[in-house]
């Protein structure tokens, strides 16, 4: 809600500015809101979901993210013949509805049932959870659930070394944590998702979709911005597929189909640019060949590391380090962001055939990360999540956790269940 109310401040800066420093002072106020809001809705998300369909809802949030992109650039596109300050006053005054309904609604959204365990607070959690889950408070599965996450909850305190209620040193110590030999497996999987996904290119093609599309031969302010245009919507219609599929076949082998086909599109594009660039109007259909590329390019990213790059993030820390882990990524994505958006208009100047090469470049990496280096982590739950980074192999560990999931009941409560 916090977030929320910083975004609002920001926007209201923005579309009601009469001086250019009104314009920067609103997007900085408005961009830590974003920031804010960025990390702490997967985070959400993942808390509060139940493993099974978690990639579906997280997958959710990439949804909304490129249906506001599409919203954003048809507005500006509607508006951009208005005279005066409304051709722009319009649309930044537009982003005040969302965040709007956003704050009313986090007024009835139930806390995080892990984070209240996290915090000794039982009974609320599971309230919480009982929410969640439909209202079945009192359900077995409620229960066993609940019993997970105090079980890891515990394990953190006595295995993990960070004390999660300390001052500044505990809280840098927690930090240096994420780099160590216990964590770093999953701090390279959330910080390297974003960097692929970055650097894939998709943003480059949504800030810079006119000249992208200039450079591959198409002529026309109109023309232009209609075929940008059309990239945020096929993105949009990709991430469906992606929403149904995501839990079924996996975040591994989306990843790497993904990536392939990225690859693939932005080398044919690169060629057709190397090849025609000289004369597009002797070969118009090479022309309009390139777009059919940045066309299947967006639609595999969409299906592919567009939702994931906010589910993996979301699910791989444990309960301790997710705050952290999640924030950590994030700030990978925005960074990454803020290079792309520098340097890729220096890259078009310079040659738009090395611009898509380095982007087919970057997405053969991202198959080669995703082929060896990423789990599996569809249908895991984040207490279990561990065991699939292999965090819990040492025998020590694995002792302690067996004893604390009979001293918090948990053991228990399954030999009951397995002798009914």
């Amino acid at each position: 809600m916090t977030a929320c109310g910083v975004f609002l401040i920001g926007s209201l800066f923005q579309c009601a500015a009469v001086e250019l420093w009104h314009l920067f002072l609103g997007r900085a106020i408005g961009g830590v809101g974003v920031g804010a809001l960025s990390m702490l809705a997967p985070l959400y998300m993942a808390e509060i979901a139940p493993p099974e369909v978690r990639g579906s809802l997280l997958a959710l949030e990439q949804l909304s993210i490129v249906l506001g992109v599409v919203l954003g650039f048809w507005a500006g596109f509607g508006t951009r013949e208005f005279q005066g300050s409304p051709s722009w006053r319009i649309p930044l005054a537009l982003q005040l509805i969302p965040g709007l309904i956003l704050l009313l609604g986090a007024l009835f959204l139930p806390p995080s049932p892990r984070l209240l365990v996290l915090q000794n607070r039982a009974e609320e959690a599971l309230r919480s959870l009982g929410i969640l889950r439909g209202g079945r408070g009192s359900g077995v599965l409620v229960q066993i659930e609940l019993l997970e996450m105090k079980v890891e909850a515990e394990l953190i305190r006595r295995t993990a070394g960070v004390d999660t209620k300390g001052g500044i040193r505990e809280e840098l110590k927690a930090w240096k944590a994420l780099f160590g030999k216990r964590w770093r497996g999953r701090t390279g999987v959330g910080v390297l998702v974003m960097v692929f996904q970055q650097w894939s290119g998709i943003n480059a093609l949504l800030y810079y979709g006119p000249t992208l599309v200039r450079s591959v031969g198409l002529k026309g302010d109109n023309v232009s911005l209609l075929v940008s245009g059309g990239i945020g919507v096929v993105q949009f219609v990709a991430v469906g597929p992606a929403i149904m599929y995501i839990d079924r076949l996996g975040r591994k082998t989306l990843l790497r189909v993904g990536s392939t086909i990225m690859a693939l599109s932005h080398l044919c594009i690169a060629l057709l640019v190397f090849f025609f660039q000289d004369d597009w109007g002797a070969y118009p259909g090479a022309a309009w060949g390139a777009v059919c590329g940045i066309y299947i390019f967006t639609l595999a990213y969409g299906m592919s590391f567009g939702p994931i790059g906010w589910v993996l993030p979301s699910e791989v820390f444990p309960l301790s380090m997710r705050s952290r882990g999640v924030a950590l990524s994030t700030a990978s994505n925005w960074f990454n962001n803020f290079l792309i958006g520098l340097i890729t208009p220096l890259l078009i100047s310079l040659s738009p055939t090395l611009t898509f090469t380095i982007f087919a470049t970057a997405c053969l990496l991202a198959y080669i990360w995703a082929t060896y280096y990423v789990p599996e982590t569809a249908g895991v739950s984040l207490e279990e999540m561990d065991e699939v980074f292999g965090g819990g192999v040492g025998r020590e560990e694995r002792s302690v956790k067996a004893l604390v999931e009979e001293e918090i009941g948990l053991s228990g409560l399954i030999r009951e269940l397995r002798e009914e």
